[in-house]
């Protein structure tokens, strides 16, 4: 990966005043898709009725008894 040895070293020489938007132009997007590829794979992993195991029965409901 030679080219990005010559990408970072164009970065690092620009000015801090270059460095900041351009370094956002390019992270803030990508940061985004990653959030919400994440975002959209853990939604369907909650919806996925194959990642349900069976179903828990409900519990008896309690009866009061009544002292005789």
């Amino acid at each position: 990966m030679q080219w990005w040895d010559g990408v970072e070293l164009w970065v690092v020489q620009l000015p801090v005043a270059v460095q900041f938007p351009v370094v956002m132009i390019v992270v803030l997007p990508l940061c985004l898709g990653v959030a919400r590829l994440i975002d959209r794979v853990a939604d369907w992993g909650a919806n996925n009725p194959a990642s349900v195991g069976a179903p828990e029965p409900d519990p008896e409901p309690e009866t009061e008894k009544v002292a005789a």
